[in-house]
């Protein structure tokens, strides 16, 4: 039996025990706090070697993680309470806070240390009397990005991982930047993080600042920001803010996995994200990029949440159904779909995980378009699954706009003249929903209809559909004659210009249904949406300023989606220049990015004649992408 230190050791239950705060010492001597918990019998540690599962946390390694509950939970099941479940299946569980929160030592810089630290606990756990030197890795968002980080060193003992709506595949194009944009849910992560870990003084003194007032008066810099009684936190994200060019500094590991899929851990690996989730593109880029070997199997499931809320039925506006959550639809429970997963990959038990599905994904709509009990759109959908990723057979097609505002799989007239809008930066297009996390209390994501209101930071004509704005371009189909369904990776191409050094354009997919009683004027539910500052469109690495007059091509690419587009409905793609707080507003100046004071209003066209026609290019399924295709819920 262990010698244990009575004051770190607790007793659990009869048969779990959880040794706390033991003090694990990285490279550079820092001290990070970890508590392991083992199986016990009558109180006391049983000895043996075993397994181990790891989740490295910025959120408290003690503390309740809202991402453990099931369905019919009415809160999320405590650390312990999810420990002592892996426990008693036979399993070592290792929960440790990172780097300069909660209990261990350290500074706190966001992301860039998780790699470093997370192989040095790897290296300190297959050395532990009680591992058999084998470990398997889960958790959320940040707890995925700190997997990511630690496998990209492949540290000793990784044999699986759970990588859950995260894991960097590259920080500048998903989840820290997008085509060049900065992503200010950082700002408000920052925020509502600081206030949860400063002292007492810092504490109040964050929270007696007005965040809503401080995103009128962006950018922030040194000792203005809401965050500056927490310095350290105020300087990793004034970094992340004006590291608008892709050169080394996105490529250091843990930023970065794309850079050492190569290299990477042939290890099976699950991955997991939503179709409102942040990290839609990291999940679907490392699932693609890790693919085609025998030695590294991959699962892939898509849902269609918010981030980490996989066992909800809504995200938004929107309601999926009955068939939306993961747990008793695609699952039993998250708890056994990862107890499974470690069985078979770390104790080799034959539970059919080898012959689970490769992808699982929800795809959305085909509901009744009412307005469901909660208020809610009942947009519906169902679970498929697949052999890969992009469906195979999927057919891309593109839909051109056209100067009289429609879309179609026509191409533009020759003669066709362009659209042209003042984008003002004081005066920026409101966020309604959308691909996003961390918002609070500032936004929020998921589906709405597109439509200013109250609740929508910015809104100054509520209720009043964004499509009436003069720097918003809407361009939709006819009323469909047969149900479609877009199911992949979209891409939309614009050939545009603008009199001033640098803007930025914005593509959003809109599935607008026809009125009904419940919505006497429709509902436009935005699908997914992306963005592209001008000074990129060539290269992340060489930013290059726009010559006054010039036409030229932008690609922009919205998170990847699956959603039935309803007989009847429209599909329609919304340009514009700012999507306003999702993404910082661009001066139009081609100031250093993050710095800009001054502003000016850009005069921005698109163009949609024959020989510039701008179109959203979508993966269409049916057909032969059809084939092999199983509805897994009803």
């Amino acid at each position: 039996m262990d010698t244990l230190t009575p004051s770190r050791f607790e007793v659990i239950a009869d048969d779990v025990i959880v040794e706390r705060d033991v003090m694990v010492t990285m490279r550079d001597g820092i001290k990070l706090a970890t508590d392991v918990y083992r199986p016990a019998k009558d109180g006391k540690v049983i000895e043996g070697r075993l397994p181990a599962i790891m989740e490295r946390t910025p959120y408290g390694k003690a503390e309740r993680s809202r991402s453990e509950i099931e369905v019919g939970m009415t809160e999320p099941m405590k650390r312990h309470e999810v420990a002592s479940y892996f426990v008693r299946a036979g399993y070592a569980v290792i929960y440790q806070d990172c780097r300069g929160r909660y209990n261990s030592e350290g500074e706190f810089s966001k992301y860039i240390s998780e790699a470093a630290d997370g192989y040095d606990t790897a290296r300190w756990l297959v050395e532990q009397a009680w591992s058999n030197g084998q470990f398997g890795t889960m958790g959320l968002s940040y707890a995925a990005h700190t997997q990511a980080a630690l496998a990209c060193l492949n540290p000793p003992g990784l044999a699986c991982m759970v990588m859950d709506s995260g894991g960097f595949s590259n920080a500048y194009q998903c989840g820290i930047r997008q085509g060049g944009a900065f992503e200010l849910k950082q700002a408000t992560w920052a925020y509502n993080q600081a206030i949860g870990e400063g002292n007492e003084v810092a504490r109040a003194a964050i929270e007696a600042e007005d965040i809503r007032a401080w995103f009128n008066v962006m950018p922030w810099s040194e000792g203005a920001s809401p965050v500056r009684w927490m310095p350290e936190y105020e300087n990793y994200l004034l970094d992340q803010w004006r590291s608008g060019t892709f050169d080394e500094s996105w490529r250091r590991v843990g930023l970065y996995m794309e850079g050492f899929y190569e290299t990477f851990p042939e290890v099976p690996i699950a991955l997991m994200s939503s179709w409102y989730d942040a990290y839609v593109k990291s999940t679907l880029d490392n699932y693609r990029g890790l693919s085609g070997k025998n030695s590294r199997p991959l699962r892939l499931i898509m849902g269609p949440w918010l981030h980490g809320n996989r066992n909800t039925t809504l995200a938004g506006d929107t309601s999926f159904g009955p068939t939306a959550p993961l747990g008793g639809n695609v699952v039993e429970s998250w708890l056994s779909f990862r107890r499974n997963w470690f069985d078979h990959w770390l104790k080799g038990k034959d539970n059919a995980v080898a012959q689970e599905p490769v992808v699982r994904a929800f795809v959305m709509g085909g509901g009744s378009g009412m307005r469901n009990p909660d208020g809610r759109l009942d947009h519906g959908g169902g679970w498929i699954e697949a052999s890969d990723w992009p469906l195979p057979g999927t057919e891309f097609r593109n839909y051109y706009i056209h100067e009289n505002g429609s879309l179609s799989t026509e191409k533009p007239k020759a003669s066709a003249a362009p659209f042209t809008y003042d984008f003002d930066p004081k005066n920026p297009v409101p966020t309604i929903g959308g691909s996003l996390t961390s918002g609070q209390p500032i936004f929020e994501g998921g589906g709405f209809d597109q439509r200013e209101g109250e609740k929508f930071y910015g809104s100054k004509h509520p209720g009043l559909p964004l499509s009436a704005r003069a720097d918003v371009l809407s361009f939709e189909t006819e009323p469909l004659a047969e149900d479609v369904a877009v199911v992949g990776p979209i891409t939309v191409e614009l050939y545009v210009s603008s009199d001033a050094p640098d803007t930025d354009f914005t593509a959003k997919l809109v599935d607008v249904y026809p009125p009904s009683k419940d919505y006497p004027t429709g509902y436009a539910l935005n699908i997914t949406d992306g963005i592209i500052r001008c000074r990129y469109r060539n290269s992340f690495e060489k930013p290059e300023p726009i010559v006054k007059g010039e036409v030229f091509k932008v690609t922009i690419e919205p998170f990847a989606t699956a959603n039935l587009f309803a007989k009847g409905h429209r599909i329609r793609v919304d340009i514009s220049s700012s999507n306003f707080p999702k993404y910082d507003i661009n001066p139009n100046s081609y100031a250093p990015e993050g710095r800009g004071r001054t502003s000016q209003v850009a005069r921005n066209t698109v163009f949609c004649d024959g020989t510039r026609a701008s179109a959203i290019r979508l993966p269409i399924v049916g057909g032969a992408a059809m084939v092999g295709l199983k509805p897994i819920a009803k």
